[in-house]
């Protein structure tokens, strides 16, 4: 319902008529809420509720030019298949603004409280029986403490009970469908086979339940993708490899929320400034962000940004006109020497930091830093350099073309975060077909004016300020 009605209020917001799609598997609350949407009074012809199949209903939906922009919240191939579809049959400058899954990470050091970091571990992964988009998947704790540490955690999910959530001994409730149940129990079961198994617990006769699970993992890299439910997988690492730690976590290329348990102060910068997730959690749970404190959204792999919640995301519900008319572009721009000039940024705009309003005892930090730079292709070279300027006032880095860029090209270069064009549509359709084939995040192509949300990324670092249980200063440096 949140998510659901948070896309809708946005596009509103903004002016824009708007289709509500919702996920095959929930019409009833959906239906709900768009009736209610219209007993406040927004006319029929404002919001209209279309529910069906997602391949079919959906899929006809984001191919058709007549929608001028799609938000959606699910998984990343899917996202992956909507861009696809937009590119070749949909609105060729049409934004998608995509909130995907995560492979998401929390590291527990061996000074953290550990009462306080196994509460935050079973909110994180068995909280709604673990389908949130933000719920922990993969828990690195130092090895020092590994073994008592693993001890209280298996001791502390024997307690959960996995029943019918209308009652109140309810700790979790079922698994979306039958389907969701099936996979993640074929997962369960290869680590049986595999004896990485460490704890799981009884399940109710009857409904799509599946227990609270751990397994035990090398590392992040072995987990192959993210499994939508109460499952938690176990890696420990040795105090020495915590930058190893952090590199794996971002080599997996997933960006959504982070988790750390630590008592020292130094620390929790080095972690928070070299991880890779749009939100970030320090001595708390990492889900359920508090509107108003914590801007929600992911980068990379989890995401397309901005920050649902956040003060950019409105903006991309909008569409600019293009501020320069379009030139044309007399020869050609070697691939190589754009790769080239994606690798040399220079010196980048340096990262905005402002402190958001929440609870007592905590802090929520609101960070935008610059995006990989901004292709500018015009067409025309005095077209181009007016993107840049764009970009650049933004307070983004921008690689100008200086000749014209074969659509094929995009599908190579590396470290770039969006394209901007506007020139011909045929010209634009075959450049966002271009980057609806590379792998990896989505990037988008930009036919209008950018947002700020081109230019810059979003990060939310939140501190439980009262968790560190005593006089940590007396702790040293080392783990």
């Amino acid at each position: 319902l949140a998510i659901f009605t948070g896309q809708i209020a946005a596009a509103l917001a903004a002016g824009n008529t708007v289709i509500a799609k919702p996920a095959e598997q929930t019409p009833l609350i959906a239906a709900r809420a768009v009736a209610l949407m219209h007993e406040a009074g927004l006319p029929d012809d404002v919001i209209q509720l279309l529910p069906g199949d997602g391949a079919k209903v959906g899929g006809a939906l984001v191919g058709d030019p007549r929608i001028d922009g799609v938000c959606f919240t699910g998984s990343t191939d899917t996202a992956r298949r909507i861009q696809q579809a937009m590119a070749e049959t949909g609105t060729a400058d049409a934004p998608l603004i995509a909130e995907t899954g995560g492979l998401n990470a929390m590291i527990v050091d061996s000074t953290a409280l550990p009462e306080q970091a196994v509460k935050a571990i079973l909110e994180s992964a068995f909280q709604s029986a673990g389908q949130r988009c933000s719920a922990l998947r993969c828990l690195y704790v130092q090895e020092d403490i590994a073994p008592h540490f693993t001890e209280m955690l298996m001791g502390a999910m024997a307690a959960l009970r996995p029943a019918d959530p209308w009652h109140l001994p309810s700790d979790l409730g079922p698994v979306i469908d039958a389907e969701a149940r099936t996979g993640i129990l074929d997962h369960i079961a290869r680590a049986r086979a595999e004896g990485r198994l460490l704890k799981t617990l009884d399940l109710p006769e009857e409904g799509h339940f599946v227990a609270p699970t751990l397994i035990r993992l090398p590392g992040i890299a072995a987990l192959e993708r993210e499994i939508f439910g109460p499952v938690l997988h176990l890696c420990t690492f040795p105090a020495r490899d915590l930058d190893a730690v952090i590199e794996a976590i971002n080599a997996r290329g997933y960006g959504l929320t982070f988790g750390l348990q630590t008592r020292i102060d130094d620390r929790v910068q080095h972690v928070t400034e070299r991880v890779h997730a749009g939100n970030i959690y320090v001595n708390r749970n990492q889900i359920g962000a508090i509107v108003g404190s914590q801007p929600f959204g992911g980068e990379g792999l989890s995401g397309t940004g901005p920050k649902a919640g956040g003060p950019l995301y409105v903006d991309r519900f909008r569409v600019s006109p293009a501020a320069e008319a379009p030139g044309t572009w007399h020869a050609a721009d070697p691939a190589d020497r754009l790769q080239h000039a994606l690798g040399d940024r220079g010196t980048a705009p340096t990262p905005l930091r402002t402190d958001l309003p929440g609870p007592t005892g905590e802090a929520n930090q609101y960070v935008t830093h610059p995006r990989d730079p901004v292709l500018c292709l015009g067409p025309g070279p005095e077209t181009a350099e007016a993107q840049a300027q764009a970009i650049r006032a933004l307070g983004g880095v921008a690689v100008t073309a200086q000749g014209h860029v074969e659509p094929d090209t995009l599908t190579t270069l590396d470290g770039f975060s969006a394209a901007l064009w506007w020139g011909d549509e045929a010209t634009a359709r075959r450049l966002r077909q271009a980057l609806a084939r590379r792998p990896g995040p989505i990037l988008s192509l930009v036919t209008g004016a950018p947002d700020a949300g081109h230019a810059r990324a979003e990060r939310h670092v939140c501190i439980d300020t009262t968790a560190s249980g005593g006089n940590a200063a007396l702790l040293s440096g080392n783990m």
